[in-house]
């Protein structure tokens, strides 16, 4: 069948099919094909995170070598879908040499590090540096990211005011699960967070040693 040939309806508005006499109301409105410039896809970037990147001086040539090949393979939602021996084959370093500067790159902030699936862990671009996606769906991370700052946030503020209430002969133990019972934002933040009763622990012994031995 002949493609559609649409021309002016001479007997009022809209448009009419050359070969089928079908008449299109409404108006007529002409998109242009979409094309990327970059065939293999693209990525947007933070200009002032790029200047405080390129002034570090803690980031070396290696380190700069392996964030760009990172971005040159970022997936949709900045997840990093490659392995440190696929990196290192790449760009023809030792494993272990990109290994060590993954983690720096985790200690500037540049990468993040997510959920541990088998015995790795999925890493994903700082979206402050950059990202890949839709921007509605970097906004919605930024909300959330925001949210989750400010459950920290009265989290922390809940055990810091807390502490300050509780009696010098209460354990470290029996304080982390009175303060448990009493703040659920604690309980959230452990179960949200993956935060380990512990660490939790450590922190209240830490407020109360202020308490006990102010500056």
């Amino acid at each position: 069948m002949p493609a559609k040939k649409v021309l002016p309806n001479p007997f009022g508005h809209g448009l009419i099919d050359a070969y089928t006499g079908e008449v299109y109301d409404g108006i007529t409105v002409i998109v242009g094909r979409k094309r990327n410039p970059y065939a293999k896809g693209w990525v947007m970037n933070s200009q002032e995170s790029l200047e405080i990147v390129a002034k570090d001086k803690d980031i070396k040539w290696d380190t700069h070598r392996i964030l760009c090949f990172i971005c040159s393979r970022l997936d949709f939602e900045n997840w990093i879908q490659i392995s440190l021996q696929e990196i290192a084959n790449e760009l023809e370093m030792n494993k272990s040499v990109i290994s060590r500067n993954i983690k720096i790159l985790e200690e500037k902030g540049l990468i993040i590090r997510g959920s541990k699936l088998g015995r790795s862990y999925a890493f994903r671009l700082n979206p402050n540096f950059g990202w890949k996606g839709k921007v509605t769906n970097l906004e919605d991370y930024r909300q959330k990211e925001w949210d989750n700052d400010t459950k920290r946030s009265k989290a922390l503020k809940a055990v810091s005011v807390a502490s300050e209430e509780q009696t010098p002969q209460t354990s470290s133990g029996e304080t982390a699960k009175n303060l448990t019972q009493s703040y659920p934002e604690i309980n959230e933040l452990s179960q949200e967070f993956d935060i380990p009763t512990e660490k939790l622990e450590k922190l209240l012994r830490y407020f109360q040693s202020i308490q006990d031995n102010p500056a």
